[in-house]
């Protein structure tokens, strides 16, 4: 029975891993881009300064998956404890913001404590993500937090999308636990399953993935983009050409895209496909001369003088970041600006907006414009898959359709589902496919 994997993000990589342990050999990789790594990649650019694709954090739930990596980076990796941090009215939060609201002024305070204490709603009665921050969170932390930053990160009005994605994702709150960290000035920040992450010392997040796939290199076929999947005759076609038969078809490419590129797919599943919504991204990294002392990760800006949600310190994550391991003398800020048909965001300017938008929020000063070396602007269509109210329901109509086929849709995009769409999960989602298509074995992250 051959196997076909279709993009060698961290899905695909996930599942050739497996196949290539398994001592499987009836097997075909193809990825479009003439490197691994899928939206997990890392770049250098022309200044020497190292890049991912927004602010990736390794952590893991799967001991499986922390093996790998183990063994992808040979032990050559840092690990950090997680400072992040919100800026907001001129100061700066810990995060969870919601936990830290005595850092406010008082009337911004007092507003997040009065909004507490008289929610409208209970959360198990409410229909989308906005009227759940409501009922959870009050006025005044869904005032300066939640619906702008939630806004600014998604692009899509969270009037549209579901509540079901939330999980760990979003730190709920305890009244009496805010009022104790307010009378004894404790900050609380523990929370969440990236408070401790690892970093590759050299290549940015790449590193990982690229050390994953050296043990099957020959396997992977770089340059392939895949034009059709013909269901009936089992036969995928690429733009050069390329002709292969499968038995089954493992894809990680977003599953509207692989919809529409099947000949076969019915117009309920295509109009399915459509109802499903992403957002997109500029991630901008401005490489600076200097020395920054700066403790924090990555920090979030709900407001807007600025067009980004997120700034990483990425020179902290790795001195190997900047040219020569000069961290001295060298610094980088990665932001991240999202936008979509609800927030459009224009690409001819977004550089120049996001180093006004430093200088606005107090990242940076006016002067530091003279020490800027390296400009680097990466456009990513799809950043995120946004859980909306529908997604299930073209979901449920989608993923029987193409497994009937023997085709099976994982990853970030290709499941649709962003709450099992981190590294990890995205990796096992490849591992735990290849089990089912061999032994019949139960997908618990995909399922789960």
């Amino acid at each position: 029975m051959k196997t076909i994997l279709i993009g060698a993000g961290p899905t695909g990589l996930g599942a050739a891993y497996h196949l290539n342990k398994l001592g499987q050999s009836n097997w075909q990789f193809f990825e479009r881009g003439s490197r691994v790594g899928g939206l997990s990649a890392s770049f250098v650019d022309k200044s020497g300064f190292t890049w991912d694709i927004g602010g990736h954090v390794l952590f893991s739930h799967y001991d499986y998956f922390d093996k790998v990596v183990e063994t992808s980076l040979a032990g050559q990796y840092y690990e950090h404890m997680r400072e992040s941090w919100v800026r907001i009215l001129g100061d700066w939060v810990p995060y969870p913001f919601q936990n830290n609201v005595r850092y406010l002024p008082d009337d911004a305070r007092d507003l997040c404590l009065t909004g507490l204490k008289n929610l409208p709603s209970d959360p198990a009665t409410t229909k989308n993500f906005k009227e759940w921050m409501d009922a959870v969170f009050g006025e005044g932390i869904v005032k300066y937090f939640m619906d702008p930053y939630n806004r600014k990160v998604w692009a899509t009005p969270p009037e549209l999308m579901s509540k079901d994605w939330i999980a760990e994702r979003v730190s709920v709150v305890d009244l009496a636990r805010i009022e104790k960290n307010i009378a004894e000035a404790k900050d609380d920040i523990a929370w969440g399953p990236n408070n401790m992450f690892k970093f590759p010392k050299q290549g940015g997040t790449g590193a990982i993935y690229n050390g994953i796939a050296q043990g099957f290199s020959e396997k992977i076929s770089l340059d392939h983009d895949l034009v059709e999947v013909d269901l009936e005759k089992k036969e995928v076609l690429f733009a050069n050409g390329a002709r292969h038969p499968y038995d089954q078809l493992v894809s990680t490419i977003p599953v509207d895209q692989l919809v529409a590129k099947c000949t076969n797919a019915p117009d309920e599943v295509r109009v399915a496909a459509t109802q499903l919504v992403h957002n997109s991204a500029y991630v901008v990294g401005i490489g600076l001369k200097g020395h920054r002392q700066d403790t924090k990760c990555w920090m979030y800006f709900p407001e807007d003088n600025c067009p980004f949600y997120r700034v990483t310190n990425f020179h902290n994550y790795s001195p190997n970041n900047v040219p020569d391991g000069d961290i001295d003398n060298y610094f980088s800020l990665m932001c991240e600006t999202s936008y979509s048909k609800h927030k459009p965001v224009s690409k001819d300017d977004i550089v120049e907006k996001t180093i006004q938008g430093l200088i606005n929020s107090g990242m940076i000063n006016e002067d530091d414009r003279a020490n800027i070396v390296s400009r680097y602007l990466i456009d990513v269509p799809y950043a995120y898959p946004v859980p909306t109210t529908d997604r299930d329901d073209a979901l449920a109509v989608i993923q029987p359709f193409l497994e009937f086929h023997e085709v099976y849709s994982r990853g970030r995009f290709g499941a649709w589902k962003y709450e099992v769409g981190n590294m990890d999960h995205s990796f096992m989602q490849g591992v735990e496919v290849v089990d089912r298509i061999l032994s019949g074995v139960e997908e618990r992250t995909f399922y789960g």
